[in-house]
């Protein structure tokens, strides 16, 4: 399904990005919320209007993935369209060794803080979208989680997490407080840029529906009408409060008047599936290499360049989203990005494969990801393979995800072939050392 664009986008691009005023980019972060827990992705109770408009709005992948399903790796991929195999940062936390003497909390021990500030060693090194951005003017502000350490590491000009791990830095700080708390640093943000007659790049990443789920007792009321359980009614109406958060975003941009100069993609760092009985994620969500841990809906919309569409069955990756930008403001493709433009409609008609991995919380190796992994996994058209690493103690699974979505039923030992076809694929991407 891959002729979705007019005729003329290419030329809209090109002329675009020869313009006086380059287009801003706005990314939009879920975090932690499964890619049907919208009420445009079919969900039967989650209402989501914002983000119902938005994807009418947009060229809506239905079939969006990220590569990880964890957050840290996850935003790392997206900032830098790398794998996590490839950027570094394959878990949350670093190695911690601890001693007979060690505080219950590891985060309390001044041993682990240096290990810590030296797992930074990753971004320092990689080449970001604000990096890539910068040389044409831009200005980028980061909000809401952000790991790695102060916003500035990642090449942000602007920013709210200090990062520093003895004030409580660890994945956002007082970036977290973005809606939560309000969007005054965006507005901020916004009106200097007007000023100043900046392109800018806005990082929106709330910690929005991730727990705490403590949503306004407006919207818990209204979901409990809807559930016996009260875990689930938090997070349903946390998805509400996320919704309602990117509409102030999206109004930020309209009240003044940046809407048709303006990017704004939209993903989701990872899965999720709520237990009934606390707010915690259940098996096969996040952390996971099923559908509700990696799959997402991805989003772009650009008035006048992109023609709305949703797209139910071509494959998108968020390792496309730094090539896509790049190319719509008119920088040469790099050549270490192996993600594709997804407003190229031969590239996507051409996709026909995506691919992930999977990784501890915890990272075992400081440099190397091969001790870390857990599982590698490869979608091709509808065909899926899950292959655990050899510390995993699991056999390979094989899913048809066009009559089994739920990737309820393991075919692999019925379809040799096409287990056959899915390895040699999965390793031609990436072999783990040792594999």
């Amino acid at each position: 399904m891959g002729a979705f664009l007019s005729l003329s986008v290419g030329s809209m691009m090109t002329s675009a990005a020869q313009a006086d005023s380059p287009p801003n980019v706005v990314m939009l972060i879920s975090d932690d919320q499964a890619y049907d827990d919208y009420s445009f992705m079919g969900h039967p109770n989650i209402e989501t209007p914002r983000l119902d408009q938005l994807a009418k709005e947009s060229l809506t992948f239905r079939r969006g993935y990220v590569p990880n399903s964890l957050c840290r790796p996850s935003l790392a991929t997206i900032i830098s369209g790398l794998y996590p195999h490839q950027h570094g940062i394959v878990g949350n936390d670093p190695p911690y060794a601890a001693g007979p003497d060690s505080p219950k909390n590891k985060f309390a021990d001044p041993k682990y803080l240096p290990i810590r500030n030296a797992y930074l060693q990753h971004i320092d090194r990689m080449n970001t979208l604000p990096d890539r951005l910068a040389p044409l003017g831009y200005e980028s502000l980061q909000t809401g989680k952000w790991w790695e350490g102060n916003f500035s590491r990642g090449g942000f000009t602007h920013g709210m997490t200090h990062g520093d791990r003895t004030k409580g830095g660890r994945h956002g700080d007082l970036g977290l407080d973005i809606s939560r708390k309000g969007i005054d640093a965006i507005d901020t943000f916004l009106d200097e840029a007007v000023e100043n007659k900046k392109p800018f790049f806005l990082w929106y990443a709330p910690f929005l529906p991730h727990t705490p789920h403590n949503p306004p007792a407006r919207l818990l009321n209204k979901y409990k009408q809807k559930t016996d359980s009260v875990p689930l009614a938090k997070y349903w109406a946390m998805c509400e409060w996320f919704d309602e958060s990117c509409g102030e975003v999206l109004d930020a941009l309209s009240e003044r008047h940046l809407d048709e100069n303006t990017i704004v993609l939209y993903v989701t760092d990872n899965g999720w599936i709520n237990q009934l009985d606390s707010s915690r994620y259940a098996p096969r969500s996040k952390r996971s290499p099923n559908e509700r841990g990696v799959r997402t809906p991805i989003m772009i919309r650009w008035p006048g360049h992109v023609k709305p569409m949703m797209d139910d069955s071509s494959l998108a990756s968020s390792i496309d989203l730094v090539p896509t930008v790049l190319n719509a403001v008119g920088l040469p493709a790099a050549p270490e990005l192996s993600g594709i433009d997804l407003l190229d409609p031969k590239a996507v008609e051409n996709r026909k494969t995506v691919y992930g991995d999977i990784f501890e919380h915890d990272i075992v190796d400081m440099t190397d990801p091969d001790p870390s992994l857990r599982y590698r996994w490869v979608i091709h058209n509808n065909w899926k393979l899950i292959d655990p690493a050899a510390q995993m103690n699991e056999k390979p699974q094989l899913y048809n995800l066009a009559s089994d979505p739920n990737e309820d039923k393991d075919v692999s030992a019925s379809h040799p072939e096409v287990m056959a076809d899915l390895q040699k694929r999965l390793d031609a991407w990436w072999t783990p050392k040792g594999h």
